[in-house]
């Protein structure tokens, strides 16, 4: 299958009352997060099948895919990574990696951030230096900062909590309600598997990091138990 018959299927699918809804909802208007983003809106099954007929793409077609001004193409190219990096060689997840690295700035939504990083970039360094997820948490790029975060979902999984402790600390003040919620989701995560490290962590932090963080990353605690992380008196 070819780059122009992955094309061809998208715009078969094209829904432009849909489209209307997610470019509202991923915030496409002028000033906001994800403006000028173009959407044909394609339900994610459906975008995942095609990816899924297209996993022979090479570099090149993925390249074009990644840079387009369409939401779903970009994500097209994120889904063939995805589905194809777990049976890849480790020569191949290297180029793969790299090629992720290259293009963050094209990974610029929320939902986009979300299916691979974790995947490809938490796979990639779970045994390896993790620096490069330091770098991006100091990134002035939303999306790299993001990445950094959910990247961590994979060592989490693992029972490795300690990348996911020291970028959360370093973001504990950001501004953007993106990066509070990835931060508290990723705290939660790490709660769910051991409980007394996440309670370690927000000790000392709670009463001054952002709400909606705290929000989250408590979403599972006891009723009793979160309203007193709320009211400030644990």
């Amino acid at each position: 299958m070819s780059l122009s018959n992955l094309r061809k299927a998208l715009k078969a699918e094209t829904n432009k009352e849909q489209a209307k809804i997610l470019q509202r909802f991923f915030k496409t208007g002028p000033g906001e997060y994800g403006d000028g983003d173009i959407f044909l809106g394609i339900k994610i099954p459906v975008l995942r099948n095609i990816a899924r007929q297209h996993l022979s793409l090479t570099f090149d077609e993925l390249q074009e895919l990644i840079v387009s001004t369409i939401h779903e193409e970009r994500m097209s190219a994120l889904m063939i990574l995805v589905q194809c990096f777990p049976k890849c060689t480790n020569e191949e997840k290297d180029k793969i990696f790299k090629f992720y690295i290259k293009n963050t700035k094209n990974i610029n939504n929320w939902d986009l951030v979300d299916l691979s990083a974790p995947q490809i970039v938490g796979g990639y360094l779970i045994d390896k230096d993790k620096q490069i997820l330091e770098k991006l948490s100091d990134s002035n790029n939303l999306w790299e900062k993001r990445i950094s975060v959910l990247a961590t979902f994979q060592f989490i999984k693992e029972k490795q909590f300690d990348t996911t402790l020291k970028i959360a600390d370093k973001l504990l003040l950001d501004k953007h309600d993106l990066i509070h919620k990835a931060v508290g989701w990723m705290l939660r995560e790490i709660g769910k598997r051991d409980l007394k490290t996440e309670e370690s962590f927000l000790k000392d932090r709670y009463k001054t990091m952002p709400r909606t963080m705290l929000r989250y990353a408590i979403e599972k605690f006891p009723e009793k138990k979160r309203k007193a992380y709320l009211a400030g008196t644990i």
